[in-house]
């Protein structure tokens, strides 16, 4: 008999972040997905039967209210959570090299998102999070963030913000492990998704691929209580920091 867990899901429209609902839906947890908006999002074509352990929540992760009154609402339906999945991030076809101009509040705006956007949540939601069993956020992270890997000469924003994206995942899991806890970081591969604002089809994975993968990446690691938190791409080998 399986035990009902809870998890809530950044970014659940589309992309990797549907794909991760309808992965956990499968594995009978019950899902609170966050969505900015309902444009181009397709959690209302989901099953009547998976709409039963379905909440979608408001979210938008780059503002304090909207992160504050999605971690009420969650409160009053559940009362706990035992996952977190940080799963929004966003990029930019700006890419200027370091002898253009670069348009800083476009490099604002990544961080904003993609660093400070993870931890709005976390904090918010760790009340919920340590009532529940699992204790366990889940990182969409990038190869990206990786400094030991970083060979490009102009993917400023993306990148940086993804190294800070790690440096905090450190952080939380350094104090979450003590607490029974835990941070898992994945990179999700070269998906076919909007991160640049239009459908990536020339990419390798969709995101049906990878969402399978990092659930069973996640179910593999449940009781990891490591130094640090584990970084791994799909198929499950470590990346350098």
């Amino acid at each position: 008999m399986r035990i009902a867990r809870t998890a809530l899901v950044t970014g659940a429209g589309r992309g990797l972040g549907f794909a991760l609902v309808k992965e956990l839906l499968a594995s009978d947890y019950t899902v609170f997905a966050g969505r900015r908006s309902e444009q181009g999002d397709f959690l209302d074509s989901l099953p009547q039967e998976d709409k039963e352990r379905l909440h979608i929540v408001p979210l938008d992760i780059a503002n304090d209210e909207s992160v504050r009154a999605a971690t009420v609402t969650i409160s009053g339906e559940k009362g706990h959570l035992d996952l977190v999945f940080n799963n929004v991030g966003v990029s930019t076809k700006h890419k200027p090299t370091i002898n253009q101009s670069f348009d800083m509040e476009e490099l604002i705006r990544l961080f904003n998102i993609n660093a400070l956007g993870a931890l709005r949540v976390t904090s918010m939601i760790m009340p919920l999070l340590l009532c529940g069993s699992l204790r366990t956020v889940v990182t969409i992270s990038s190869e990206a963030g990786s400094l030991a890997r970083m060979k490009s000469k102009n993917w400023y924003g993306y990148s940086m913000s993804k190294a800070a994206l790690n440096m905090q995942s450190i952080l939380v899991h350094n104090d979450l492990r003590e607490q029974g806890g835990r941070v898992l970081i994945f990179h999700p591969g070269w998906m076919q998704t909007y991160i640049n604002g239009e459908l990536d089809t020339k990419a390798s994975y969709t995101p049906e691929f990878s969402a399978k993968k990092i659930i069973e990446l996640m179910h593999a690691h449940i009781d990891y209580n490591g130094d640090q938190p584990a970084f791994l791409d799909i198929h499950g080998q470590q990346l350098p920091w």
